[in-house]
């Protein structure tokens, strides 16, 4: 019999904590207990994961006792103040957070690429940023073949990388435009509804915007090409 994990999700709520809860059950991750942690806001809510029902706890320091594995998919200020707890309380954290992804002792890592770099980890692993992992998976092949030196990237971004809320504001929108009435802007500075803002975070003092940023430091770190040119 293969062994059983204690697992707890932080951000289970949020689309990608609803999204690895999903994908934990199409595949029959083999899940002990399953313990679903998020903000103060979504505590007591009871959501259904596979044939548990289960009800939402508040995250804190403490959430940790008894966990093997620990998902986070929360802000980075939360990933920050917490996986050290986390870590500490014997749990192994996989987190998708912009927080640890460039710690040089933490794996960031796309298993099609560098599944190796998991050996020695200290008890956080971490994901890229999303539109890193099909740039990168896309590579690797020919860069194996014939070294790949220059990259020059176009992302086109999906307004679910900015949360239910953006998901949300992007329907509400298309039916105000399909309806003909104005749409307005909460989430986004601009209208999103069949529209593009050629603009993903802020800008930095490089003239790169933070979410550039990420895709050209993540690229050589999973990469192992710290001299790589990327833009």
């Amino acid at each position: 019999m293969s062994k059983l994990y204690n697992v707890a999700v932080v951000g289970a709520t949020g689309l990608v904590g609803q999204e690895f809860l999903r994908i934990a059950m199409q595949r029959g991750f083999p899940i002990k207990a399953l313990r679903l942690l998020a903000s103060s806001r979504s505590a007591g809510r009871r959501v259904t994961v596979g044939e548990w029902e289960l009800e939402v706890e508040e995250t804190t320091s403490k959430s940790f006792a008894g966990v093997d594995v620990a998902f986070f998919s929360a802000t980075t200020e939360v990933s920050q103040q917490l996986i050290p707890a986390a870590v500490k309380a014997g749990a192994v954290v996989i987190d998708d957070s912009a927080a640890w992804r460039m710690e040089p002792d933490v794996p960031l890592v796309v298993p099609e690429v560098n599944a190796d770099d998991l050996d020695g980890h200290k008890g956080i692993t971490a994901i890229p940023n999303c539109p890193t992992t099909p740039l990168v998976v896309t590579l690797w092949p020919i860069h194996r073949i014939n070294p790949v030196k220059r990259i020059i990237v176009d992302t086109y971004q999906s307004v679910s990388g900015h949360g239910g809320q953006a998901v949300q504001e992007l329907s509400v929108q298309a039916r105000a435009v399909l309806d003909g009435n104005s749409a307005s802007a909460h989430v986004f500075p601009h209208q999103i509804a069949f529209n593009l803002l050629p603009q993903v975070d802020v800008f930095l003092g490089s003239g790169y915007t933070k979410e550039e940023w990420k895709v050209i430091n993540e690229t050589k770190k999973i990469m192992h090409e710290p001299e790589m040119a990327v833009s």
